[in-house]
């Protein structure tokens, strides 16, 4: 089959594109110089006296940035840069600390980070009672029927199992118990399950004879009663039933929930040096309202959107009209559709080609069909538009690739497509050429490796797991980029924790998770940088520090580059620009 991006193309590419920046900087300084051409024009705003990673096609190292009206106008030392300093030039004074691009959020959800600030925070719960006990302090300040919300527990991360326990899940007593009179919602960290007291599964429609949704699962006691876990898309008509009960809520309020969960989410992405956001599935509707406030200029985060939750027939009508490539200084892109074949490793929703370890009548659940996703992929083609699908199982990932490839040939599809898989976690080494070979990108989240870690041979076994799991050297050897994220808010948003992560692939016990698929730190720099913003054809504005590309920029307290393994736990970012303006000081 011929290769649907050709490695050396790109590598010359990329090699020209380097070399004509290279050649423009040498002609800037050259002007500069010249006492006929007269001193550069004063910059806005100027670093030096750093550690600048410029992330370009050599990994240049600088000292010093000029930043004019958000575009960079200068990259070099100390005393190129001088040139650029005028009477207004505000002057940020590094001290030897670490710039580099700002980071890119390579695949997270945006709206649901912020709407995660607004619920309980079930992250660091040590344990099912610790949660118990949370929601009963949310209830006291509850009026009666008002819902308790809240995300991000783990069964695999509690220091103890629940009691009782059912497939390492507790069932529903306690959490009934503490909220009789509320109906409690608690989501899985993962976004693929979630937990329901019993009033809430009454809200949802659920009863004990309930059959759930198609790629959904309601987890049963030895009894035959709702344990209250619910897998994958039962988790729907629980959601639905709170969406019905925000009904009576004004215009007003509603517009005043969305601007503080888009406010709650830049404040978070923005203190952790994420200056761009790729949002891993959006509907239309969203989309408008964040169209408006990106034309009020109230958008602090630059976000790439991947349309999500409508319908092909819906999409093959209005997707012209929502076709926004990048242009340059944009906070609003939209060029991508997203769609999701499988569910969770941490949930056993995964697709998998042999059954789960720990739970061998199971092989994962189909959450959309190989047909619609088929029919979307169609519709993409026909439109420009990229498609990214969600695939964490080997058999899922498999799937997808022949959806890929059977559409590629069917619709004489071009070259530089770079549609990809989001998350690739679990894949065959038979399938990784597949990657290569069909130009399809690896979104993967280094910080996933470790967390998962501990639990990951529980759910595969030690040879599957070490053979098949976040292979990300192995895809980098093939020729395959990897674009980097947390899954927010699956994951804390923090760039660095997946930075560590990615290079040392070291897990809260001490141990090494199969060390040979480390990153480099340059490797693991750019899948949080150039290669996420190749990712969403962005590469010529950013995801490096040259010439002509947007004043995004990070600043972080010590050199992530040369700092050892046991100091890059400690990183801290400093500062965060975006287009010339600081958005966040620590």
């Amino acid at each position: 089959m011929t290769s649907r991006v050709c490695n050396s193309c790109a590598r010359a590419r990329w090699a020209w594109v380097a070399a004509a920046i290279t050649v423009g900087v040498a002609l800037a300084f050259a002007g500069c110089a010249d006492d006929a051409a007269g001193p550069a024009a004063p910059a806005d705003l100027v670093l030096r006296g750093g550690v600048v990673a410029t992330v370009d096609a050599d990994n240049t190292m600088a000292e010093a940035v000029a930043i004019t009206d958000g575009w960079i106008v200068a990259v070099g030392s100390d005393e190129l840069v001088a040139e650029f300093i005028g009477a207004e030039t505000e002057v940020i004074e590094l001290g030897g600390r670490f710039a580099g691009p700002g980071f890119i959020e390579g695949h997270g959800h945006y709206m649901s980070l912020g709407n995660s600030k607004t619920i309980l925070d079930l992250n660091d719960a040590p344990n099912w009672d610790a949660i118990v006990a949370m929601v009963a302090e949310a209830v006291a300040d509850a009026e009666p029927g008002e819902w308790i919300r809240g995300r991000g527990w783990h069964q695999e991360k509690w220091d103890r199992p629940p009691e009782p326990v059912v497939e390492g899940n507790p069932t529903h007593g306690t959490l009934t118990a503490a909220s009789p009179e509320n109906p409690v919602l608690l989501g899985h960290a993962s976004g693929h399950a979630a937990f329901a007291n019993a009033l809430a599964l009454e809200r949802g429609g659920y009863t004990r004879d309930s059959e759930p949704p198609p790629g959904g699962e309601l987890v049963r006691d030895e009894n035959g009663e709702l344990t209250g876990l619910l897998r994958e898309t039962a988790q729907g008509p629980v959601s639905a039933a709170f969406a019905d009960s925000q009904l009576g809520r004004s215009p007003e309020e509603i517009e005043a929930q969305f601007r503080r969960e888009v406010m709650l989410a830049a404040e978070e992405a923005l203190s952790k040096g994420v200056t761009s956001f790729q949002d891993a599935g959006t509907g239309f509707g969203t989309i408008d309202r964040l169209k408006e406030l990106e034309a009020e200029g109230a958008l602090p985060v630059r976000l790439y959107i991947m349309v999500r939750r409508q319908s092909n027939e819906e999409m093959d009508a209005r997707l012209p009209d929502y076709y926004m490539p990048s242009e340059g200084d944009d906070y609003l892109t939209v060029r991508s559709i997203k769609r999701q074949i499988d569910g969770a490793l941490g949930s056993h929703g995964a697709w998998l080609l042999e059954p789960y370890e720990d739970m061998p009548e199971s092989v994962g659940l189909v959450l959309e069909t190989v047909e619609d996703i088929t029919g979307t992929a169609h519709v993409a083609i026909k439109h420009g538009f990229q498609v990214n699908t969600h695939a964490i199982g080997d058999r899922a990932n498999r799937e997808v690739l022949d959806i890929y490839e059977a559409v590629f040939d069917s619709a004489g599809a071009g070259d530089d497509l770079r549609w990809r898989i989001e998350h690739a976690q679990h894949v065959h080494p038979d399938d990784i050429a597949r990657f290569a070979q069909l130009g399809v990108l690896a979104s993967m989240q280094g910080v996933h490796a470790t967390s998962d870690a501990p639990w990951i041979p529980l759910r595969l076994g030690d040879d599957r797991a070490r053979e098949r799991t976040y292979l990300w050297r192995s895809f980098m050897d093939a020729g395959v980029p990897i674009n980097n994220g947390t899954d927010v808010p699956v994951e804390d948003i923090d760039p660095l924790a997946s930075f560590h992560s990615s290079v040392t692939r070291l897990t809260v016990d001490g141990s090494i998770f199969y060390p040979e698929q480390n990153m480099s730190r340059i490797e693991a720099l750019r899948s949080y940088t150039i290669n996420n913003a190749y990712a969403a054809f962005e590469e010529e504005f950013k995801g490096s520090l040259e010439v002509g590309k947007l004043g995004d920029v990070v600043v972080i307290d010590r050199d992530i580059l040369t700092v050892p393994d046991g100091e890059l736990a400690d990183a801290r970012v400093d500062l965060t620009i975006v287009g010339g303006v600081v958005r966040y000081e620590r």
